[in-house]
């Protein structure tokens, strides 16, 4: 790769060194470069001042609470059925984990409200660090 890399230069300079090159660079398409402006971007207030995130702040995203885990083979998956009990790698005073999509982002416990499971936050992964550094 360092030898093709070594290549190309060689046939730029070359190219430099007899003109503008067009026939062969036309022929060589790999060799081929053009510079390009960008125009620079207009600073917009409503973006600056958070205007554009509440769009945002309205979506809804999927949370997903772990109590535990477990792996079992396929013989026994497929012997499972109702009254069937997989028994999990945690123990029952261990805190639940919360994901976003794959990322765990906080723990808590598992409650009971209005007869339906809730989990009670204990801990946001990097809210101690960030309370910390906005103190400073």
């Amino acid at each position: 790769m360092a030898k093709t890399a070594e290549t190309v230069k060689e046939k730029t300079e070359t190219q430099n060194q007899k003109g503008d090159g067009s026939a062969q660079a036309q022929a060589d398409p790999k060799t081929q470069a053009q510079a390009v402006d960008f125009a620079e971007a207009p600073e917009t207030e409503a973006a600056g001042a958070g205007g554009g995130l509440d769009i945002l702040l309205d979506m809804h995203v999927p949370v997903t609470v772990a109590i535990g885990q477990t792996e079992i083979t396929v013989r026994r998956l497929l012997q499972l059925g109702p009254g069937s009990i997989l028994k999990l790698d945690k123990p029952i005073d261990a805190p639940a984990d919360l994901y976003l999509r794959d990322t765990k982002f906080a723990t808590g416990s598992i409650v009971v409200v209005d007869g339906r499971f809730a989990v009670k936050i204990k801990h946001i992964a990097g809210l101690e660090s960030a309370t910390a550094a906005a103190k400073k």
